[in-house]
């Protein structure tokens, strides 16, 4: 575990190092601070218009503001997972450093898990950012709190599934361009699955919409926990990591 967690420093370090960390957060608090003020000024426009003509009950600031809001969220990460796990491995291996992980004496899956969770911190610290506007909701609003912190573990889940997916691309490639423009493209098949399996029926259809993250992440959205998403997430991160330490074996073989 002390492996993992100094490999999981020494990324962290190397991406606060480096402006890409302050590039992806500023990115997402900029778009998501955007789309919030636009949501915010809405929602109180049209509760003003449904106060004076007397229409319709209370609007929740749930369904209006926050589950459309993190729904977004979770495209907006399409555009930024590329962006953090492009240099895991590719990197190492464009400059080298990749022959003296694999000689020193840490295991395989260590490595990985280390890259990994570094890149979840940074994925989380990415979030932290939506978590600054959607507390002020909390101080001028009473939403409820569970769907909002059921949508969150939605969101890490989900990226966390992308992260293994584009440490496994990285792998593959000693370019950082090439590993983040497939990860980019995978993410995004992923994203689509659902949408064109929509009106379709069959059994290969439903299995095609099983493997959309979308599919998953509804539910998470609505603020609904069910297991057999949360299943679905942790089996991905679970085959992606295990198909990347099997690259990684590869990898040390040939070295």
């Amino acid at each position: 575990m002390r492996a993992v967690l100094l490999i999981c420093r020494k990324e962290l370090n190397a991406y606060f190092a480096s402006p890409i960390a302050y590039l992806l957060m500023a990115f997402f608090a900029l778009i998501f601070g955007f789309v919030i003020f636009n949501a915010t000024t809405d929602f109180l426009r049209f509760s003003f218009q449904m106060q004076f003509q007397g229409g319709g009950g209370p609007m929740s600031i749930n369904d209006q503001i926050i589950t459309p809001l993190l729904g977004f969220s979770s495209t907006i990460t399409l555009f930024l997972i590329p962006m953090i796990t492009m240099r895991l491995f590719a990197e190492e291996k464009r400059s080298g450093t990749i022959e003296l992980l694999l000689t020193s004496p840490i295991t395989d899956l260590q490595i990985i898990l280390g890259k990994w969770l570094g890149a979840m911190l940074l994925f989380a610290c990415i979030l932290v950012m939506s978590m600054i506007n959607v507390a002020l909701l909390f101080a001028w609003g009473k939403p409820d709190i569970k769907p909002v912190l059921v949508a969150y573990l939605g969101l890490l889940l989900q990226g966390g599934c992308l992260l293994a997916i584009g440490a496994l691309i990285s792998t593959m490639t000693k370019n950082q361009i090439i590993a983040g423009g497939v990860t980019f493209f995978v993410c995004l098949l992923l994203w689509l699955l659902s949408w064109s399996t929509a009106n379709d029926v069959g059994v290969l259809p439903q299995v095609i919409n099983y493997l959309s993250i979308v599919t998953h992440f509804d539910n998470f959205s609505k603020g609904v926990l069910e297991s057999k998403d949360v299943i679905f997430y942790l089996s991905m991160i679970f085959f992606a990591l295990f198909v990347t330490s099997r690259a990684m074996e590869s990898l040390r073989w040939r070295a």
